[in-house]
């Protein structure tokens, strides 16, 4: 008996979470709220995951474990406690939510939930990528025709200003110094030097994610991100949405409180609103209100503020919160759009004074050889 216990516990630690594809939040999304539909259908839940993980692709990171899922649950563990054997799938979240739902009988009803939930972050979180895949797409064209004119165009100008044998304009020879270094990186023409400019790069990368994996680097990121100029508001009405809408939602499901802010700390992903949620897990530890830590973080709008005080007051302030998120996911579309509209003039200049330069830097020497032909004549 002891044999069979550990080779199974030995099987169940031995699954590569890792495999061939791994489990989007789209993926979780969608089996959630398969699974809700299997409950409010009637069907047991051991069943409903052996038919859930049978439609899974071979080889999908989920399938392998809903089948071990399934299994725990079979062998008389509850639905939270296998669950929670996978972290790397199902987070603290996910678990805590399917915790309370068991605890309350209310599994289906906390799963609908969960999907919701689940399709709202994702449907946010996409609207973020496309705000942020206009301007990296444009800059990184723009930086492949800049490498290209200065690897290739450049040169042949400079070939042309040698045999003029007069000095250049600052600003031509600055863009000439610039040719020479970015072909000799490219194109490998000085290993020492392509060594070191990798070296430093890479180093340069290393002590930046250093810095942000300790606290006060951390800190200071994050107030960059919400204090930015361009970015800065989405940034902030994102992670008011996302705060919102994930307290609500387990408060609703019947998380504790205090539980659900410490989860909501994690996820929520910025550590200065990480810490405004701590001063309010010790506010109401000590029996006080959940507003006032919030408004001394300077973070949270007067309206944001005001409804949850008034969901507090009144006892309803899980739907309170899901409400302001409901509200900020309309402004996250509003600012994308706002976002979207000013940054492409902004782009349009930036690459016009790019180009713009390398052009007269260009034209500047065959301007003057002009006038140096034209003059004797004149």
């Amino acid at each position: 008996m002891g044999k069979k216990s550990e080779s199974k516990k030995s099987a169940l630690s031995n699954i590569k979470i890792g495999g061939p594809k791994k489990a989007t939040p789209s993926d979780l999304a969608l089996f959630t709220r398969q699974l809700a539909t299997l409950l409010d259908a009637g069907l047991p839940l051991v069943r409903s995951l052996k038919i859930l993980q049978q439609q899974q692709a071979e080889g999908h990171q989920l399938s392998a474990v809903l089948k071990e899922v399934g299994s725990s649950v079979e062998s008389g563990k509850t639905f939270s406690e296998s669950l929670a054997k996978y972290p790397k799938v199902f987070d603290n979240l996910f678990v805590n939510m399917v915790r309370a739902g068991e605890a309350g009988g209310v599994l289906e009803t906390v799963l609908n939930r969960l999907a919701e939930f689940s399709e709202k972050a994702e449907k946010l979180k996409k609207k973020v990528k496309s705000a942020m895949t206009y301007p990296i797409v444009v800059l990184s064209i723009a930086g492949i025709v800049v490498i290209f004119l200065l690897v290739f165009v450049v040169p042949k100008f400079q070939t042309m200003f040698s045999q003029q044998g007069k000095s250049l304009p600052f600003i031509t020879q600055m863009l000439i110094d610039s040719s020479n270094f970015i072909k000799d990186l490219v194109m490998f023409k000085n290993p020492v030097t392509t060594g070191i400019v990798a070296a430093v790069v890479i180093g340069f990368i290393i002590l930046v994610k250093f810095i942000f994996k300790t606290p006060p680097g951390r800190y200071a990121f994050d107030s960059f991100k919400i204090s930015a100029p361009i970015f800065g508001t989405l940034v902030r009405k994102v992670i008011i949405a996302r705060f919102t809408r994930t307290l609500g939602t387990l408060i609703s499901s019947g998380v504790p409180i205090l539980e659900a802010l410490d989860i909501v700390k994690d996820a929520v992903g910025n550590a200065i609103v990480g810490k405004a949620i701590g001063n309010v897990h010790a506010s109401i530890k000590e029996g006080e209100s959940v507003v006032q830590p919030l408004r001394e973080s300077g973070i949270f709008d007067p309206m944001v503020i005001g409804m949850i005080d008034v969901g507090e007051e009144t006892g309803t302030l899980a739907n309170m919160m899901i409400r302001v998120a409901d509200n900020y996911d309309e402004d996250v579309d509003t600012a994308v759009e706002g976002l979207t509209s000013l940054l492409e003039p902004l782009l349009i200049v930036f690459l016009a004074l790019i180009v713009g330069t390398i052009v007269i830097a260009m034209f500047l020497p065959l301007v003057s050889l002009m006038k140096g032909i034209g003059g004797p004549g004149t």
